[in-house]
């Protein structure tokens, strides 16, 4: 026997499933954003240092050329 009570909760729990992806989906979206958010900032952490590793390579090439002149 099927009585109404057994269908009901099915039904809700199509309802809350839908509901439940959207979270979850916008969740995951979230999460990946600030990951991709992290390493963008890293990323431009490590351009920034590279940057001023090549300009202090530069000034200490200069200087030991003025030095041996």
């Amino acid at each position: 026997m099927t009585d109404e009570k057994s269908i009901t909760p099915t039904a809700n729990l199509e309802t809350t499933g839908d509901g439940n992806m959207t979270d979850l989906t916008s969740l995951i979206q979230g999460v990946l954003q600030q990951t991709q958010d992290r390493f963008q900032h890293m990323s431009d952490q490590i351009i920034r240092r590279i940057d001023d590793m090549t300009q202090r390579i530069d000034d200490l090439e200069k200087n030991i050329s003025d030095f041996l002149k």
